[in-house]
């Protein structure tokens, strides 16, 4: 039984331990879909795509009837009354007599105090079914226009995220490098005191190797400093709240074979933000459209149907049909300066569309630079490393050998962890580089 205690109490610390590392394991996939589920923007952007669908919903309703039901109940305090005076209709001999028509004043009420209504009415417009369509065509481009602002959205959070992941993984590769060369210079500071103990050196030599140490200890903390702002803003754009985290990058790096003609195509025909610019044009055109339309009279069949009691002068029971015309003439006037208007947003959408393509040219032939001049570095550093492995390689031999020190081989190991800093700076430049061509041209990342 005590041994059955035991084990359990073993398996939770297991279970507990895994579960801590699955907490505080983030994949760069993770991260981006933590941000995408967290960030207060995306769900922003998110809601309005839902609320221009709504709209578009609204906007159909109107090619409906306008159906109104309404009711009313009145008590009258005074009731109208119709009144005949003796004779106003005429006499009328009879027998050598003549008789007044009427023979005596007549009074009728026309009403009774206590009067209940109730209608049905349709309305069915004519004319304004075709600015009616143009107002569903413009809650359709304005719903277009807030899914893209949507895409968009994720694609920059995705590619924040990217490069604070990546901007974290080489910041902590250089402060191994730093870590390495901090023992190499603590190392010197040994052999130089142990020198000046036996006679072989000056303090002035011990004094430069202290500073040799400090200005290592300074880069390292500035490291730690430069880590710690990378972290807080991952924190922030992924809402991850761990204080403590381990990043895993599972993506390799590939060359790209893509021209910069190919990405420059891909980003005239996908990117999201010339897409924008290309609807608000259409927009434009169809606010010219329902300016042009508007000028049109209203014209709409109607019908309905009323039953009233209380009011003798009318049908209790009363259907009908008719049709209805309106023209505002004033409109005429002003609708014409709302035309000057739409015309003036519609040349400021044809200026932003052009301004946009050319700076959207301007940041792929940017990123393209990069993510080529990237490659070559890649190539440079990965010739450096090889080297670098084999002359570690060598000194490792030596000293088995006797044939060195222990310095030497530290040496060559910080500078082989300077030339895997290097080779790994040029890979996650160059991915940072694609993963904004990614999103200049909409397209998402293997990690998305």
């Amino acid at each position: 039984m005590k041994y059955n205690f035991i084990n359990l109490i073993v398996l939770f610390t297991f279970c507990c331990g895994v579960k801590a590392q699955q907490t505080d394991t983030i994949r760069l996939n993770e991260a981006i879909n933590f941000a995408l589920q967290n960030n207060n923007l995306v769900r922003i952007k998110q809601l309005q795509e839902m609320e221009q669908l709504s709209k578009v919903s609204e906007s159909k309703i109107k090619w409906f009837p306008v159906v109104g039901v309404g009711s009313t109940y009145q008590y009258n305090a005074n009731l109208g009354e119709l009144s005949i005076p003796a004779g106003s209709m005429g006499a009328l001999p009879l027998g050598g007599t003549v008789i007044s028509l009427p023979s005596e004043n007549l009074g009728f009420e026309l009403g009774k105090h206590k009067t209940f209504n109730v209608g049905v009415t349709a309305y069915q417009p004519i004319s304004q079914l075709s600015k009616i369509k143009t107002g569903v065509d413009v809650a359709k481009t304005e719903h277009a226009i807030s899914t893209l602002e949507h895409t968009g959205a994720e694609l920059k959070v995705a590619n924040a995220v990217e490069q604070l992941f990546l901007g974290i993984m080489v910041v902590r590769k250089r402060k191994e490098e730093a870590q390495k060369n901090i023992e190499v210079a603590k190392l010197k500071l040994f052999d130089v005191e142990s020198a000046l103990l036996s006679g072989k050196t000056i303090e002035a030599n011990i004094a430069g190797l202290h500073a040799a140490i400090a200005d290592e200890e300074q880069e390292l903390l500035k490291l730690d400093f430069e880590e710690e702002d990378y972290i807080a803003e991952f924190k922030k754009v992924t809402g991850i709240t761990s204080d403590e985290f381990y990043l895993v990058d599972d993506e390799t790096d590939n060359f790209t074979e893509k021209s910069l003609d190919d990405y420059m195509l891909e980003a005239e025909n996908n990117n999201v933000d010339i897409q924008l610019a290309q609807l608000q044009k259409q927009k434009s055109d169809m606010g010219i459209q329902a300016a042009k339309r508007s000028n049109l009279p209203e014209i709409g069949l109607i019908a309905g149907y009323t039953y009233q009691e209380g009011t003798i002068i009318y049908p209790k029971n009363n259907p009908f049909v008719g049709v209805n015309f309106k023209w505002n003439i004033q409109d005429l006037f002003s609708n014409k300066q709302v035309l000057n208007q739409r015309r003036f947003l519609r040349q400021q959408a044809i200026e932003n569309e052009a301004y946009t393509q050319k700076q959207i040219s301007v940041d792929v032939e940017k990123a393209y630079r990069k993510m080529k001049q990237a490659e070559r570095l890649i190539i440079v550093a990965q010739k450096a490393l090889t080297y670098r492995k084999e002359e570690l390689k060598i000194e490792y031999d030596r000293k088995e050998s006797g044939l060195n020190t222990t310095l030497k081989v530290l040496e060559t190991e910080a500078a082989t962890a300077k030339a895997e800093a290097d080779l790994y700076g040029a890979k996650q430049s160059h991915r940072i580089a694609l993963s904004e061509l990614r999103m200049l041209i909409n397209t998402k990342s293997e990690s998305f």
